[in-house]
């Protein structure tokens, strides 16, 4: 395989610029190397999952009705409904996605945007 030679005659091989992805992934395993060496402590979350869903008060907090809460966060309007009449529990991920538009609506509305 030919290399390419430098301006001063030399055989190395050019040195290729690393794209941004390659430079966050050099970093990333230089990070987990120096956690390995026991040099740092990487950042460790705990996950909860609620175990209810105020979405009476949640709602009531964005300013927004039964009809355009679902609309903005792709829920169904009856399951919404159901959820705040009782006859329906949200599931573990429901829980989830609620605790989620709790702390950062913007962010849901922009991953779910198109």
């Amino acid at each position: 395989m030919p290399t390419s030679r430098k301006p001063d005659g030399g055989s190395k091989p050019a040195q290729a610029k690393h794209s941004a992805l390659g430079r966050r992934l050099i970093a990333g395993l230089a990070e987990v190397s120096a956690h390995l060496r026991g040099e740092i402590e990487l950042t460790s979350y705990d996950v909860k999952v609620p175990e209810q869903a105020d979405v009476p008060g949640l709602r009531a907090r964005l300013g927004l009705s039964q009809a355009r809460f679902a609309s903005a966060f792709g829920l169904d309007v009856k399951t919404v409904q159901a959820w705040e009449q009782g006859r329906r529990r949200p599931d573990r991920t429901a829980r989830i996605l609620l605790a989620v538009i709790a702390r950062e609506p913007a962010a849901v509305r922009r991953a779910l945007s198109h």
